[in-house]
């Protein structure tokens, strides 16, 4: 059982508009799915990453169990006080990792007491028997649903199992933003009164001031202009950088992709030569947290022409960083970027070019529309991230 005592309220926690006082009389261990935290260095992982290290600040939280399938090097760069680490057990699962992941974790979930189990990557680990485990699953995208043109069929079918599966067992949801909500509901049949909007925060790297000899030495090792057009994610078709370089085409801007790349990549090199961009394009990979906090922050625009995602935490990343944001106009983007930034239609490289230009020659705007998406990105803080998480984590336990 867990213990007994009473920490400070969080208050002012508002839903449907209206603000309740939660006073917490218990706390709570809570397990997770690890797999992601300890083996994905980007989208996902980040977000749970980003989870434990938030709630490791709060007394609420007694113990973290998370369920990792094998030792990771991540382990010794995580805040892991109050964390414990659960591997398989036994010559089986030992052997076969990934099933023990699909079905061989509750076992091992019940031996360890817990209050609630969350799935922070659309997964719950399948259980024969009932137990009275509070379920939480959190659900990023359905893209592979909206958009399926991006996927193959197996990964399709693959993906939908898991997800119905998933949702259908959960005691409830979270959703990292509306457009998100509104597909569960959609594409997987779901209440939306079992859905809650839990939008996602960033590492605090993206929130720290950096001298100007740290920004120049990162300048200096990656060969950075002085002044550059920065997309950030990795290298695929749906995040459409394509659509950036034609809109480069033409102009003396610089554009600089950090990032892995998929097989789309192939398309981005094979139109740098054909155009001769080489000169105006640079390309970073595996680049630690604090340098690319410092890459944003000497960037002149973030430009971010993906078709589709489920939040887009580049977004949040370049408005902490106080330079201006450049996106999508449908989708979920309005609700990270805010009224503020500037919107495109991806797939229209001319008005992405006009509006690079409009900012390019216009610093006093580029100023003025930092300062207001950094007013706007405080929403998105550690504190209301803790906030929404720890009431929902209540009412569930």
């Amino acid at each position: 059982m867990p213990k007994t005592l009473t920490v400070n309220p969080i208050s002012n926690y508002k839903r449907n508009g209206s603000f309740t006082r939660l006073v917490f009389l218990h706390t709570m261990r809570i397990g997770y799915d690890a797999k992601r935290i300890f083996h994905n260095s980007t989208g996902l992982g980040n977000y749970g990453r980003d989870i434990v290290r938030i709630l490791n600040e709060y007394s609420i939280i007694e113990e973290f169990f998370l369920f990792n399938t094998k030792k990771s090097t991540l382990e010794t760069s995580l805040s892991l006080e109050k964390a414990t680490i659960v591997y398989p057990k036994g010559w089986f699962w030992k052997l076969f990792p990934s099933v023990w992941r699909l079905i061989g974790q509750w076992k091992q979930i019940k031996t360890v007491g817990l209050d609630g189990f969350h799935g922070l990557s659309g997964e719950i680990p399948i259980h024969f028997k009932k137990n009275k485990v509070p379920k939480i699953v959190t659900i990023h995208d359905l893209i592979f649903l909206s958009h399926p043109n991006f996927y193959n069929v197996w990964d399709r079918i693959i993906y939908k199992l898991k997800f119905k599966y998933a949702v259908s067992t959960a005691d409830h949801i979270v959703a990292i933003s509306e457009q998100t909500k509104k597909d569960i509901s959609k594409f997987l049949k779901v209440d939306p009164g079992k859905i809650t909007v839990i939008y996602q925060g960033c590492n605090t790297a993206y929130k720290k001031d950096y001298s100007t000899e740290q920004k120049e030495q990162v300048r200096k090792k990656y060969a950075l202009p002085e002044a550059y057009v920065l997309n950030v994610g990795t290298l695929q078709e749906r995040k459409n950088a394509l659509s950036l370089l034609k809109a480069i085409e033409g102009t003396p801007y610089h554009v600089v992709l950090v990032g892995n790349e998929k097989k789309y990549a192939k398309k981005i090199y094979s139109y740098i030569r054909t155009k001769r961009l080489e000169h105006q394009v640079t390309f970073i990979k595996n680049v630690d947290v604090a340098e690319l906090a410092m890459i944003y922050q000497m960037a002149t625009v973030f430009c971010y022409p993906s078709i589709c995602e489920g939040f887009g935490i580049p977004i949040i990343e370049a408005l902490y960083s106080k330079i201006p944001v450049v996106v999508t106009s449908n989708g979920c983007f309005p609700e990270a970027a805010g009224p503020d930034s500037i919107y495109i239609d991806p797939n229209n490289p001319m008005e992405i070019k006009n509006e690079l230009e409009r900012l390019f020659k216009n610093p006093r705007e580029r100023t003025e529309i930092a300062a207001k998406g950094y007013a706007y990105v405080q929403r998105f803080s550690d504190e209301n991230v803790a906030k929404n998480l720890l009431a929902l984590y209540q009412s569930i336990v």
